[in-house]
């Protein structure tokens, strides 16, 4: 099969879910990527690395534009059977219009590769991670959405092409005002392998120095429940939950969380989650890996030590 796979790009890189994204297509079949920006040529030849053959870039348009990449991802995709998405903000904003602009079928949040024995058929996650899907898709082309940390990715010493891809997008209706995707620790937290988290549990945000140098220490992203965001403690962009940013980290720490099911819902992807709270009762105790009942502010101080031990004895 042929295979289609949209990069998003910001200043200069290639997002960590965009690199999933092209080594879960090349196991599909051919990978062709399509990217934008002002990216430079080695870096676009080193995505042959994730299993890309070729790389078309459009040096158009510089800034995120959902309409304009909607319309430059269905013009690369004439010849693509299959069209892959990251299940990030991009591939939420862009994916939807491909599909329906291509009047082809689209499974959102893949959890694994297609399984071609019967058809062509997607596991998704469903009900908030509660239960799963397989999803058929039946038509010609197909545009498939795949959730951050799913699947292992591997690298090889493979070069892809690289080529320019000029194409009429029409003139931009968007204008972009600021962009701010990074949290205080400059880890972006939905590509975030490490992420630690905090809740009403640390009684203010001038207790939150405790949980930076935690994160700093391990290489972590922050993040922070609903209510911690609601009442401005803590940035929005870094509420995680239901109606927040969606994490599926190798490891989740929560700290003063009490693990409501919305909460739940935006965490349960984790493939480690360890709690700390002092409510031994609190829900997350159930659905976590690990948990420590004890007072935050008696268990953080003694990771980050243990943390700072640990990294003088491997830097």
């Amino acid at each position: 099969m042929s295979v289609l796979v949209f990069a998003d790009s910001n200043n200069g890189a290639i997002a960590k879910s965009a690199q999933e994204a092209i080594h879960y297509g090349s196991k599909i079949g051919e990978t062709t990527v399509i990217t934008y920006g002002d990216v430079d040529e080695s870096v676009l030849a080193a995505l042959g690395s994730y299993g890309a053959s070729k790389v078309l870039i459009n040096k158009t348009i510089t800034e995120f534009d959902g309409q304009r990449l909607s319309k430059l991802v269905r013009a690369a995709a004439e010849s693509a059977e299959v069209i892959v998405f990251a299940m990030d903000f991009s591939g939420k904003s862009i994916s939807s219009r491909v599909a329906a602009g291509l009047n082809a079928g689209m499974v959102s949040g893949a959890l694994s590769l297609p399984d071609t024995s019967n058809g062509f058929i997607i596991k998704k996650a469903v009900f908030s991670g509660k239960a799963f899907a397989n999803c058929k898709i039946n038509s010609d082309k197909k545009v498939i959405a795949l959730m951050p940390n799913s699947i292992q990715v591997e690298t090889s010493d493979a070069i892809a092409t690289v080529e320019e891809f000029i194409v009429d997008l029409g003139n931009s209706t968007v204008s972009v005002k600021e962009f701010n995707a990074k949290g205080e620790g400059g880890v972006l937290l939905t590509d975030a392998d490490l992420v630690v988290s905090a809740g009403r549990g640390l009684k203010g945000p001038e207790n939150w120095g405790m949980i930076e140098e935690l994160a700093n220490e391990m290489g972590a992203a922050t993040a922070c429940s609903r209510p911690v965001a609601d009442i401005g403690w803590r940035p929005h962009h870094e509420h995680v939950g239901q109606t927040g940013v969606a994490v599926r980290p190798n490891l989740y720490i929560a700290v003063g969380i009490s693990g409501a099911i919305q909460h739940l819902a935006g965490v349960n992807g984790s493939k480690v989650m360890v709690v700390i709270n002092t409510d031994a009762e609190a829900p997350f105790f159930k659905a976590a890996d690990y948990g420590i009942v004890g007072d935050a502010f008696e268990v953080v101080p003694k990771l980050i030590q243990a943390y700072k031990k640990f990294n003088e004895v491997n830097n």
